[in-house]
């Protein structure tokens, strides 16, 4: 099982196997819930040096999300080695989603602040997702333009190629 954002959700054990892609499998990519990171099977304490190999992120920025309240309640063993969860991993799944949107730091911040403050949080939370939302259908238009823009010239340019040269006189 796994939760993200208060959110249960089945998720099969994972392994190192590779999946099919959402595109070969004809999954909608866009509201197809995301792969976990596959982990070891039954294991639920990760250190700080596995989770940086799971997911990418640098220790120190680990211990900066940490710091600044976005990854808050890290467990430590008992002699102080940060102590990782699956939910841990899970949430830091769903924060690289949201870096990627371009949500600022402190809006994560912010959406990890309501996260903790509970339910009475839900239409805060909620604005603050459909505004991220909303930035990001602003940036793929423009992305769009520009790959159009990308395009013509690519386009252009192999016509160019394949053109006859032309002798001037």
């Amino acid at each position: 099982m796994t939760v993200i954002d208060g959110t249960s959700r089945s998720t099969p054990a994972t392994s190192a196997q590779p999946q099919a892609s959402a595109a070969s499998s004809g999954v909608n990519a866009c509201t197809a819930l995301p792969r976990p990171h596959p982990r070891p099977t039954g294991r639920d304490s990760y250190t700080i040096s596995e989770v940086v190999a799971f997911t990418g992120l640098t220790a120190h920025t680990l211990r900066w999300y940490e710091r600044i309240g976005l990854m808050p309640h890290v467990d430590r063993s008992h002699t102080g080695q940060r102590r990782f969860s699956n939910r841990d991993l899970d949430w830091l799944v769903f924060v690289g989603k949201l870096r990627l949107t371009g949500m600022p730091v402190a809006h994560m911040v912010r959406y990890a602040e309501l996260l903790r403050e509970g339910e009475s949080t839900f239409e805060e939370r909620q604005e603050l997702l459909e505004s991220t939302r909303r930035d990001v259908i602003t940036r793929i238009a423009e992305l769009h333009d520009t790959l159009a823009v990308l395009d013509h010239k690519i386009e252009y340019y192999a016509g160019a190629r394949t053109a006859p040269e032309r002798h001037g006189a």
